[in-house]
């Protein structure tokens, strides 16, 4: 063998041996940090997926058990366990198909839900609706579980309501889901408001009064805007990822990242494969506009869209999409203001290894790849949310003499 070959085989061997090296450290460092600051992940949709599969009972699937594999769940407890996972705000969302009755209704049903689920596995999980019973369940061993509505059509634009599911537990709203409300722009809906109309501030308004967290996901930048403007607390976002590296409507604009160390909330970022992958976008348009083309529905495969998806493979989202738009939210909103929330169990499709709530280790790994320190990593993981918790119950606290708000939405004329 000549020399430099010799040369250059041996030098793979040492850049092999210390990437193994700077992997198993980084898994080390990773672990130590997640025994301290467990991931929160802003939103999981398990319950909805109970729902649909196995008759709204969490009894029927064995979720002590890893599923991975035998099961369309991301969600498990060895798996959560297996991700770091100490902390879960489970998403009790409905269709914004339903009328607003029905979905106060189903909505109060995905809670019991959740209380369901924690009385299925009272070793494991706890109700937790405070920064400090969060912390408190962590340090137990426990999974701390907040809820969190997703979509304001579910208050039936009743500020009764809105105060009946804080009652129940409920600690964000999100302002709208996939449509416009009667109050609020949606993201993926024709603008009727210009952002919130004056119901929609007084949502906002209670909402801080009551120590509920305002969640922007799914809505309009014009929403965020004035939800930001109003909110005397700070918000959040509960499963969106940067825009400008991905150019989705459910993604956060630069001029809004810009805005949150002033306003001082945390952005989550979200793993959906079409929010993280420009192509992977592009692929479901055109699968759509094939399906409208051939008048089926994109959901219910015939074998001409089948034919279709064959002759054009889907393309794949990866953990390092995931990490661009992390940093992307450091770099312009600050390491202050990112967090993580996967959308586990509400899509039917996830990046390459990012198969479940496992996967965490994988991408703070990747970041420490990337520079992050442990610390910034803690602020990831939990640290971030449960600031912004902490901040949002300062506020109601402050507010406790304010009567409960009487505002209701003016008949359109």
């Amino acid at each position: 063998m000549r020399r430099s070959a010799v040369l250059a085989a041996a030098l793979s061997v040492l850049t092999a041996g210390a990437t193994q090296a700077q992997t198993a450290d980084n898994d080390a460092r990773v672990r130590s940090v997640l025994r301290q600051a467990p991931v929160i992940d802003g939103h999981n949709d398990l319950p909805w997926a109970l729902r649909e599969d196995y008759g709204n009972d969490p009894r029927r699937v064995d979720l002590a058990t890893d599923l991975h594999g035998s099961t369309k769940l991301h969600t498990d407890i060895p798996r959560l366990r297996a991700g770091g996972v100490g902390g879960q705000f489970w998403s009790v969302y409905v269709p914004a198909s339903l009328t607003p009755l029905e979905a106060t209704r189903a909505t109060f049903e995905q809670i019991d839900t959740v209380r369901r689920i924690a009385a299925a596995y009272p070793d494991v999980f706890t109700i937790t609706t405070t920064a400090a019973e969060g912390e408190a369940a962590m340090r137990a061993g426990r999974i701390a579980s907040f809820i969190g509505i997703e979509g304001g059509y579910s208050i039936a634009d009743s500020m009764g309501l809105l105060r009946e599911f804080h009652q129940a537990g409920v600690r964000y709203m999100t302002l709208t889901h996939s449509t416009t409300t009667s109050w609020a722009d949606s993201a993926t809906d024709a603008p009727k408001w210009g952002g919130l109309n004056p119901f929609g501030e007084e949502v906002v308004r209670e909402m801080n009064r009551l120590g509920m967290m305002v969640d922007l996901s799914h809505v309009s930048e014009e929403t965020m805007l004035d939800a930001m403007r109003v909110s005397e607390a700070p918000v959040i976002f509960s499963h969106s990822s940067a825009r400008a590296v991905t150019d989705h409507p459910r993604n956060v604009p630069d001029a809004v990242l810009r805005l949150m160390p002033e306003d001082g909330g945390v952005v989550m970022v979200t793993f959906v494969p079409g929010f993280i992958n420009a192509a992977d976008g592009e692929w479901v348009k055109a699968l759509t506009a094939e399906a409208e083309r051939l008048g089926v529905s994109p959901n219910a495969p015939t074998p001409e869209l089948e034919a279709w998806v064959a002759a054009h493979p889907r393309p794949k989202a990866t953990i390092d999409n995931v990490v661009a738009h992390i940093q992307h939210v450091r770099e312009v909103a600050g390491v202050d203001h990112v967090g993580l929330g996967g959308d586990f169990d509400g899509v039917g499709r996830l990046p390459e290894g990012i198969e479940g709530v496992d996967a965490y280790p994988r991408i703070l790994s990747a970041l420490m790849d990337a520079g992050w320190t442990e610390a910034d990593i803690a602020k990831l993981t939990s640290g971030n949310i449960l600031r912004v918790m902490r901040a949002v119950e300062a506020v109601a606290a402050a507010k406790s003499d304010e009567p409960p708000s009487l505002a209701r939405l003016e008949p359109a004329a």
